[in-house]
């Protein structure tokens, strides 16, 4: 397995993950459940999970009022699209 598919499977399998606790979050949210932490949401995002964030924010209608929130999330997307282009540039030159 080359880098950049263990890169790529490893960001599709945290992502997954990601998803998962955000749709869980917003079900427990709405039932009066125990949450999933924040550290733990921004946590799997830092991790690669970021892509599975955005997609669930967005299905799930779940994050995206709370500003404090989003702006960590969207520096850790920012973070994690660094970190991305600078392997691109190291292993695709």
């Amino acid at each position: 397995m080359t880098m950049l598919a263990a890169v790529a499977t490893w960001i599709a399998i945290a992502s997954a993950i990601t998803f998962v606790l955000y749709g869980w979050d917003k079900h427990a949210a709405t039932n009066s459940r125990r949450r999933v932490s924040e550290q733990t949401l921004l946590g799997w995002a830092l991790l690669g999970g970021w892509p599975g964030g955005m997609l669930a924010a967005g299905l799930f209608r779940h994050k995206t009022v709370k500003s404090s929130y989003r702006i960590r999330f969207a520096v850790i997307t920012a973070a994690n699209l660094l970190l991305l282009a600078g392997m691109a540039y190291l292993f695709l030159r």
